[in-house]
């Protein structure tokens, strides 16, 4: 118990020093936003996901099966525009080495600006979404998944990688105590899982019973925090080495 609480802490409270400062609860309020907009471009945009590339390389199969409600343009597109907002992420990474809070400040305010595009696209558009935005949204919040998920991939912070979870919640169940093992960041994992899961209820709830939009401003405010306080990290010499 004194571990699992310990490894709580450190993932939503990082004591001062700690060896990845503020990532960990950084990391984990983009995987809430994970679930938002994933939440959005299944319910608004058609079966199709903006950050979990492998269900769209399922639906991907789906389509060409002929399996109605999927389109094989949109998971190309979907899976097209991650893989560049991928590579973007990924030179940037290589610009900013060693430089890990700026790094992720930079990717997050990127993200931010193009998901505040999305929500004025969004807001203005009338129901249902026109093909040729829907496109646009499609490739627009891609983008913006893919170069998060590069950026959490060269910061490296064990278990949060903010859009996969396949890998999460098979640690809790092959690394935990009834498997024989330790039962290591078991308190992280969850938390993962329980980000992800939130940010995609309270995305499908607001698309459902109050406005398409909403789930896209609350990743933008969340967006738009992580940027500050990441790059506010960065200059601060104490945190930053």
């Amino acid at each position: 118990m004194t571990t699992f609480l310990t490894d709580t802490r450190e993932t939503v409270a990082p004591r001062r020093g700690s060896k990845d400062g503020l990532l960990p609860p950084l990391l984990v309020a983009l995987t809430m936003v994970t679930g938002l907009v994933d939440a959005f471009s299944y319910l608004v945009l058609g079966h199709v996901f903006v950050a979990n590339q492998t269900g769209n390389v399922v639906f991907f199969a789906f389509a060409l099966a002929g399996v109605g409600g999927f389109s094989a343009t949109a998971s190309v597109a979907a899976i097209g525009c991650f893989a560049l907002g991928a590579l973007g992420a990924g030179r940037l990474g290589r610009f900013l080495a060693g430089r890990r809070e700026l790094l992720l400040g930079v990717t997050a305010g990127i993200q931010a600006i193009i998901v505040a595009e999305t929500v004025t696209m969004t807001a203005l558009t009338p129901i249902p979404i026109p093909a040729g935005l829907r496109y646009a949204l499609i490739a627009s919040l891609s983008l913006t998944m893919g170069a998060q998920n590069a950026t959490a991939r060269k910061l490296a912070v064990p278990d949060l990688t903010t859009t996969v979870l396949t890998l999460t919640i098979t640690g809790i169940a092959a690394d935990g105590p009834i498997a024989g093992a330790t039962g290591a960041r078991a308190a992280r994992r969850l938390i993962s899982v329980a980000a992800m899961f939130v940010g995609a209820l309270v995305g499908a709830l607001l698309v459902l019973r109050v406005h398409i939009v909403y789930p896209l401003v609350i990743a933008l405010v969340i967006l738009a925090v992580v940027a500050v306080v990441a790059v506010a990290q960065a200059g601060n010499p104490r945190t930053s080495a």
